[in-house]
């Protein structure tokens, strides 16, 4: 169940596609009684731009357009770009570097390119699991930390799969991204993706996510009526660590869309040709081909909230 969540969606179709108005897209989300904001754009025109529900069942406080919201690992595309912007600042020489060129005592570390993290193909383990109960618990964990005890696990069980031969959604890949963006531009990961990515777009609602959700303009996330807005955030760096609004995800959406990357970086991010009714997963972006379309898109979810944002 959704009860707490961003969605947004934009893109140019057919001409001859099924006509979506405003008002039945607004029938569609109030018949499934959602709760959170929603975007939808068609041909640069505004199909539907408001919010459902409450941000806050406290205070009665209601969800609008302007309501912040977890991005949990929506986040990824920001950090996949700041991998990116690293290559446009001459900082990074290939996507195709390895982690041993930064840190050579990482295990493994000359067979996994920045390629395989940000496409989920460096077979290293997941950490969310071991390391989510402790810090709700009120342990205090550093990425650092995290980093290390990852490069541990690898060292004693070796990785999940050879480098480049699978794919396995795991969240280590982009703490690790994040991580080498702090190491290589000198700023915090933050900083860096506050400079090179938010500002340039005018994306000033968007901001590092805190534990707890005390301030009105926030969504608060929900399982039932269950509040479980209360989440260890220092521990997603990188994977899900972001709070934004569905306008600000529009100008993100946008600009990818636009000419925010060359048709080089285009090459590079984007998966090729996408066999029919099938998902690849390329530099921090999904891309599926369904019923003959083709989608762009990442989604999120983190405790009692849900986001989505995509493009054809």
């Amino acid at each position: 169940v959704i009860t707490a969540a961003s969605l947004l969606s934009c893109g140019n179709d057919d001409a001859d596609s099924p006509v979506i108005s405003y008002e039945n897209a607004e029938q569609f989300f109030t018949d499934l009684n959602f709760q959170g904001t929603v975007i939808i754009k068609k041909n640069g025109a505004e199909v539907l731009s408001r919010g459902f529900g409450l941000a806050n069942q406290q205070t009665g406080e209601a969800n609008s357009i302007e309501t912040r919201f977890r991005l949990a690992s929506v986040s990824k595309t920001l950090t996949a770009m700041g991998i990116v912007q690293l290559k446009r600042d001459g900082l990074l020489e290939s996507f195709d570097q390895k982690l041993n060129e930064f840190d050579e005592e990482f295990p493994n570390g000359n067979q996994i390119s920045i390629r395989h993290l940000l496409t989920h193909q460096s077979g290293l383990p997941e950490y969310v699991g071991a390391f989510e109960p402790l810090a709700k618990s009120g342990e205090q964990f550093e990425p650092a930390d995290i980093y290390e005890t990852i490069k541990e696990s690898v060292a004693e069980e070796g990785l999940l799969f050879s480098p480049g031969e699978s794919f396995n959604y795991c969240n280590s890949n982009f703490l690790i991204a994040a991580l080498l963006i702090e190491e290589l531009s000198g700023v915090t990961y933050a900083e860096y993706i506050q400079n090179k990515v938010l500002n340039p777009l005018g994306m000033t609602h968007t901001e590092i996510g805190t534990n707890a959700i005390t301030l009105e303009g926030y969504a608060h996330g929900y399982r039932g009526n269950a509040d479980r807005s209360e989440y260890p955030i220092e521990i997603t760096l990188g994977a899900g660590n972001w709070t934004s609004t569905a306008s600000d995800m529009l100008k993100w959406c946008e600009a990818v869309m636009g000419d925010w990357f060359t048709n080089e970086e285009k090459a590079e991010i984007f998966p090729g040709e996408v066999p029919a009714e099938t998902t690849l997963i390329g530099m921090g972006w999904f891309k599926s081909n369904i019923g003959g379309k083709v989608y762009f898109w990442h989604g999120g979810d983190i405790d009692g909230f849900s986001t989505m944002i995509g493009f054809i």
